[in-house]
């Protein structure tokens, strides 16, 4: 049986299989069977949505198919993803169904559900999901589309920018000038409100929302034109969101980006400073720059890694206690206040060093230095396990010993593609280049 969730739920084009209506409805209804079964009732669901145009339609098919199960389901409109986790867990749903292709194109859609604590919904959970899709005999499903109930959304999406500023009721914000991009996603009607409520100067760009302009040549991924902007207006700082608001990527007041890495050293520092920061520890992915581990380290404090996905973040934070961990791409989860990660909720965070240091963003990233790093592509015919080829091990070795302890090695094969992905990093750029692309020479006569 083929795999369809993955670190991040259910993602592709909308329309296609598995995000056709009829296939949508299944899921709907799959997951209000299997929670009846283990909470012996008939289970309450939440629903959000970012700004796709495709959204609207999936979220009736969703609601469709709970409905059918005998469930009911509530729907928050257009709402950040950590905004339903936060909803879910607050008025009592079993659970909280996210319907976003997070910094996707317009084209995409995905589905994520969380369980009322804030994480995603257990590996049995979702097996069990994908067998009713894949199943020869489907489920009755309601030929009517029904109406999707939305009477509270207002009153959801006020309790979530309450419950943000919980904690922050002392940030003035007074004379401080920030520019917020929100990739046309979920954040646009909500971001203004939120920091404009603490004082602040607020500039927000790409919050006009069309259907298809979510993530396009804006947010997260694409950040010149907030850089510019930044610059331009002489701003304090800059941040930009993705299309369903739960990673965050920061520019400073000098232009310098301030990716997830160089967030979590920030919040490190500032949180150990004030006995915040459980077991010295900040739990990050294999992909975080070598640079934040070596700083880290310079203050005492251990960084863990685990696979990519902030779903593997969160499980070590939740294992180790810890109260910080995130991605290099912005996912940051502070677990004592979310179990999700959540953008605007780290801006506050952010905001909060700068305003209880006095110093700007610029002078918090002082002390982190970021390694070179490449990355490479190599296309195979098959993922073969890399310790069963013979030649990259001793490639390998030889790499390892010239890269040396400032230096860092990662061989993983993509979970989508037939592609081998090398990442070396190290003081010298020339030199991991060199290393990278023998490394990648070694696997491609290896295996093609």
């Amino acid at each position: 049986m083929k795999k369809l969730f993955g670190t991040d739920g259910i993602r592709a084009e909308a329309g296609q299989f598995p995000l056709d209506a009829d296939t949508v409805a299944v899921i709907g209804y799959s997951l209000a069977k299997q929670l009846e079964k283990k909470l012996e009732r008939t289970a309450k669901i939440i629903t959000g949505r970012d700004t796709r145009e495709s959204g609207e339609w999936i979220e009736a098919a969703f609601h469709k198919g709970v409905l059918s199960a005998g469930a009911s389901c509530e729907s928050a409109d257009v709402i950040t993803t950590p905004g339903v986790a936060f909803l879910a867990g607050k008025f009592g749903f079993d659970a909280g169904v996210v319907i976003s292709a997070s910094h996707n194109p317009f084209q995409d859609n995905g589905i994520k559900i969380f369980s009322p604590t804030g994480e995603k919904i257990d590996d049995e959970t979702e097996r069990a999901i994908e067998a009713d899709i894949f199943a020869s005999r489907k489920p009755t499903i309601q030929k009517e589309t029904p109406f999707v109930q939305n009477l509270k959304a207002e009153e959801y999406k006020k309790a979530y920018l309450g419950n943000l500023l919980q904690g922050f009721e002392k940030l003035n914000l007074k004379g401080f000038k920030m520019i917020v991009d929100c990739a046309n996603g979920a954040s646009s009607h909500m971001a203004y409100s939120l920091f404009s409520s603490l004082g602040a100067d607020v500039m927000v760009i790409n919050n006009s929302p069309n259907g298809k302009n979510i993530n396009a040549n804006c947010g997260s991924l694409h950040i010149e034109s907030l850089k510019n902007c930044v610059l331009q207006e002489n701003a304090d700082f800059g941040v930009a969101y993705d299309g369903d608001a739960d990673r965050a990527i920061f520019i400073d007041e000098k232009g310098n980006v301030i990716d997830g890495d160089a967030s979590l050293y920030i919040m490190a520092r500032f949180m150990k400073e004030r006995n915040m920061l459980a077991n010295e520890t900040v739990v990050a992915t294999v992909m975080s720059n070598i640079g934040l581990e070596i700083a880290l380290a310079q203050m005492g404090i251990k960084l863990i890694r685990t696979a990519v996905g902030d779903k593997y973040v969160l499980e070590e934070l939740l294992r180790t206690k810890s109260r910080l961990g995130g991605e290099q791409s912005g996912h940051i989860i502070f677990p004592f206040r979310s179990l999700a990660g959540d953008g605007m909720l780290t801006t506050l965070f952010i905001l909060q060093a700068i305003y209880e240091t006095g110093k700007k963003l610029s002078s918090l990233t002082e002390g982190f230095k970021r390694f070179p790093q490449v990355l490479i592509n190599v296309k195979v015919r098959e993922k073969v396990p890399f310790e069963d080829i013979p030649e990259l091990s001793k490639a390998l070795e030889k790499v390892k010993a010239e890269v040396g302890e400032k230096g860092r090695i990662l061989l993983r094969y993509s979970g989508t593609e037939n592609l081998a992905r090398i990442m070396i990093e190290g003081e010298d750029e020339k030199n991991i280049r060199s290393q990278a692309e023998f490394l990648a020479r070694t696997i491609e006569n290896s295996l093609n």
